[in-house]
C-alpha cells in the first residue's frame, strides 16, 4: 500500500510539474491490454490537475456546428416543397429537398394511388386529407339489404349488384360510394398510410377552420361558417353551395337509410372510425345551413368516407 502511495505521488508530482492537455477522446486503458488495472489507474492519477479540452465531435470530417450551420443555410435557401406537413419524409438531393418517393410520405397535395384510382388530397391544418369521396368497391347491394356486422355498400342511385355497372353510373364518378359502419372499418377503403379519421380528427379539422374546442366536441349544430368552408363550391341544391376555402370540396351524396337511398343534393354524410355506444359518429354538411353536424348513426346505415394520413 505505501508503495502504491508513493507511486501516485509520484505520477502527481509528475503531472503537475509537466501540465500537459489532453483531449477527448482520454482512453483510461493506458497500455491498451484489454483491461483496465492498477498500471491504468496510476496513469488515470497521473493526468489529475491536467487541462481538459474536449474536441469537436466529428461527422465525416466536419465539425458538429458546421454541419448544423450547414443544414440551416440549405432550409433556408432551398425552401420546403409546398404542402409539407410535420412528419413528411424529405431527402437533400444536393440542391432542393424532395418528398420521399413512397406514397404515403408523399408532401401533401399530390395525388394519391389506391386501387387503380388517383385520389386528390390537401393540407387542412397540420393534417392531411382526402378531398374526394372513396371509391372502393370490392361488391355492390341495393339499397334494401344491410346489416350492423356485415359490410355493404352501395352507389346512389343504383340498386343492382354487378360493380363494373355501379362503377359506370355518373353518381358513382361524381359521389364515390355509400358504405355501412362495418365496410369503412374492413381497413381496405385508405391506402397504407393512410386511414378513416377518428372523430377527434375530425375536430381537429373543424378546429383549425376555426371551429372553438367546445364546439367541436358537442353534439348537433356546432361552429359557425365551417360547413360553408368545407362544401364544394358547386353541385348543391337551393344555391347552398359552399366557398370550399378549406379544399375538402364536401358533396352531397347524400345516404342510405333503412329502406332506401336519400338527400342526394341536399345532404353529404361522412363516416368517422369512432364508436358511440352502439353508434358511430357521423359528420354532416347541409344545403340548409352552413355549419357542421356530429351526429351518432347507426351502423347500418350507408355514408361517404374520406381518408386522413397517418
Amino acid at each position: 500500500m505505501r508503495t502504491f502511495l508513493f507511486l501516485a505521488l509520484i505520477s502527481l508530482f509528475t503531472s503537475f510539474s509537466a501540465q500537459e492537455t489532453l483531449t477527448y477522446p482520454y482512453n483510461p486503458d493506458g497500455n491498451v491490454d484489454g483491461s483496465i488495472a492498477a498500471p491504468d489507474l496510476l496513469d488515470i492519477l497521473g493526468v489529475y490537475g491536467n487541462a481538459f479540452t474536449p474536441a469537436e465531435i466529428q461527422i465525416n470530417g466536419e465539425g458538429l456546428l458546421q454541419v448544423i450551420q450547414d443544414l440551416q443555410n440549405q432550409i433556408d435557401n432551398n425552401s420546403l416543397p409546398d404542402g409539407t406537413l410535420i412528419g413528411d419524409k424529405l431527402r437533400w438531393d444536393g440542391t432542393a429537398w424532395i418528398p420521399v418517393s413512397h406514397g404515403e410520405s408523399t408532401a401533401c397535395g399530390a395525388p394519391v394511388e389506391h386501387e387503380g384510382y388517383s385520389y386528390a388530397t390537401v393540407r387542412i391544418g397540420d393534417q392531411c386529407w382526402f378531398s374526394e369521396n372513396c371509391r372502393y368497391l370490392p361488391e355492390v347491394s341495393p339499397s334494401s339489404e344491410d346489416s350492423e356486422t356485415n359490410p355493404y355498400y352501395y352507389v346512389y342511385g343504383y340498386e343492382g349488384s354487378d360493380v363494373a355497372a355501379a362503377q359506370a353510373t355518373s353518381n358513382y364518378d361524381t359521389y364515390g360510394v355509400l358504405y355501412n359502419w362495418p365496410a369503412v372499418m374492413t381497413g381496405d377503403i385508405c391506402p397504407s398510410g393512410w386511414r378513416i379519421p377518428t372523430d377527434f380528427e375530425w375536430g381537429t379539422m373543424e378546429m383549425a377552420l376555426g371551429m372553438g374546442a367546445s364546439d367541436a366536441t358537442d353534439y348537433g349544430y356546432r361552429g359557425s361558417d365551417q360547413g360553408y368552408q368545407m362544401k364544394s363550391t358547386s353541385g348543391w341544391n337551393s344555391g347552398s353551395n359552399g366557398s370550399n376555402s378549406s379544399g375538402f370540396t364536401g358533396l352531397p351524396g347524400g345516404c342510405r337509410f333503412s329502406g332506401g337511398l336519400y338527400y342526394n343534393g341536399f345532404n353529404g354524410y361522412w363516416w368517422s372510425a369512432s364508436e358511440s355506444g352502439a353508434y358511430s359518429w357521423v359528420r354532416t354538411l347541409s344545403s340548409e345551413y352552413d355549419i357542421v353536424f356530429r351526429l351518432d348513426y347507426d351502423r347500418d346505415d350507408g355514408f361517404s368516407a374520406r381518408c386522413v394520413r397517418d
